[in-house]
């Protein structure tokens, strides 16, 4: 399934764009001069894939889709499905992790010990998926929790708040019109908190106020149907 839209419109735009925006004042703050910041999703999705062009320049990245480390070709990272038709992820590259992972799932021993012999990959690949559906992805989130083997639940938009890590963290802001993602990053210093709800003429007004959108621009781009609260 394509990956929604986050590596190329909000990874490979919005987010190289901030950087070029923020790099830039930064140098304008040295030289006194200020320049064109020029960001394309192209080439933000392109600069992230910078280790996989690396990777390909030294044959170390097979063109066919799922067969290499990182896109569903190891078994020791990849997605699998549970026994109530849920799925869990499995990221254990390192030796050590995946030992953990073997130990606890757990594996058999002449697979645990070949973790990138390529040779057995297809083979570990049956065994692991075999012994995931044994179980529910809510029995396996409690057997690997606290563990080191890099086993996490994948959850829905709806679920994701609620995860234990989340609700620690604060993720995730509750409202009348749902739930929405915290400000990040945060500062230490000056820590940042949601402008206002969009859903409100109030909560617009503050978010507009900030790009210098006078109340009096407001009221006639209202008018005028331009926007609409």
């Amino acid at each position: 399934m394509p990956p929604l839209n986050l590596v190329a419109d909000y990874g490979g735009g919005t987010m190289f764009l901030i950087t070029g925006i923020l790099s830039a004042l930064i140098e304008r703050s040295r030289s006194g001069h200020g320049q064109t910041v020029d960001a394309a999703m192209v080439d933000g999705a392109s600069a992230l894939a910078s280790m996989f062009f690396a990777l390909t320049s030294a044959g170390q990245w097979q063109q066919q889709r799922g067969s290499n480390l990182l896109d569903s070709g190891a078994p020791f990272y990849d997605t699998y499905e549970t026994s109530d038709g849920k799925f869990v992820a499995v990221a254990c590259l390192e030796p050590s992790f995946f030992a953990e992972f073997a130990n606890l799932l757990p594996l058999d021993e002449k697979l645990a010990s070949a973790q990138y012999n390529r040779k057995s990959w297809p083979e570990m690949q049956k065994a692991i998926a075999g012994r995931m559906r044994q179980k529910t992805r809510a029995e396996w989130s409690d057997h690997f929790d606290g563990s080191d083997a890099c086993v996490a639940p994948v959850l829905t938009l709806t679920e994701a708040p609620g995860h234990p890590h989340n609700l620690a963290r604060q993720s995730h802001i509750k409202e009348a019109g749902g739930v929405r993602p915290a400000p990040a990053p945060r500062f230490s210093r000056t820590p940042a908190s949601p402008a206002g709800k969009a859903s409100d003429e109030a909560g617009t007004n503050t978010i507009l106020s900030h790009f210098g959108i006078s109340r009096d621009h407001l009221a006639s781009l209202q008018k005028s149907g331009d926007i609409d609260i």
